[in-house]
């Protein structure tokens, strides 16, 4: 059941790089946010195993800038195994190392506006206990935005390109351009079996700065097994453990 509630974030940040999937050897990023960074996002400030975000529209604030930079990357995977330093290096010199360009965006400023999904609720309160309002208090997530709480630092696109977020003041206006995208990754759908799948959503466009995310792909999304990854999987339960302490007792 889809919760009825809109909760409204504002993430900023100096650079942005939602990569584009068809170009595989150096990054470009998409014009504006993604749907599955939208939800990392919100993952990232309040997670939830009972339940799953739904990402409404993502409202570009600042005009599109792109920029480039060049980064050192390796051609390899990263091997979790014990590092070898002749394995590492070649004569004092990093092996499999590699300059590319990226492509990327910069002072980038959003508003993603989401609701809550749960699968089977138990009453309209189960939704004001994350989103609204119960017995006279904020819900969770938008107590969690005024105090800057997170399970872990949210980012856009890429881990090294942090992002702020807040609660919208409503004097945020979006830009009035309208780009044309194409194709677009929406997300990562997992079946029963814990098998990943991309999912694509094609004639997309920022129409008048607002990213409308809508779609029949959505509405799968929800039926996604809402797995974690395996190996941040004992990380995320110390920190669930730990946030349901704190709102056991806020509460």
């Amino acid at each position: 059941m889809l919760d009825d509630q809109i909760v409204r974030v504002k993430v900023v940040g100096d650079f942005a790089c939602f990569t584009r999937p068809d170009l595989k050897v150096e990054r470009m990023t998409y014009p504006c946010m993604t749907p599955s960074a939208a939800r990392g996002i919100l993952d990232s400030i309040l997670w939830k195993p009972e339940f799953q975000w739904y990402v409404r529209r993502i409202i570009v604030l600042n005009p599109v800038h792109f920029t480039t930079i060049k980064r050192n990357e390796i051609k390899s995977k990263q091997n979790v195994t014990p590092i070898i330093v002749d394995e590492v290096l070649d004569n004092g010199k990093p092996k499999n190392r590699v300059q590319r360009n990226s492509v990327i965006l910069r002072d980038v400023a959003y508003i993603i506006e989401a609701s809550i999904f749960l699968p089977q609720p138990s009453s309209k309160s189960a939704f004001r206990k994350y989103a609204g309002m119960v017995e006279g208090k904020e819900g969770i997530f938008p107590r969690r935005v005024k105090k800057g709480q997170c399970w872990r630092r949210p980012y856009l696109g890429t881990r090294e390109f942090s992002a702020e977020f807040m609660k919208p003041d409503g004097t945020e206006l979006p830009i009035q351009d309208t780009i044309p995208i194409g194709s677009m990754l929406f997300d990562i759908f997992y079946d029963a079996s814990g098998k990943p799948e991309p999912l694509f959503f094609h004639d997309v466009a920022i129409r008048n700065g607002v990213l409308s995310c809508e779609v029949p792909e959505n509405e799968r999304m929800m039926s996604s097994t809402h797995i974690q990854p395996s190996v941040d999987s004992e990380f995320s339960s110390l920190i669930y453990e730990f946030n349901q302490r704190e709102e056991e007792v806020e509460l």
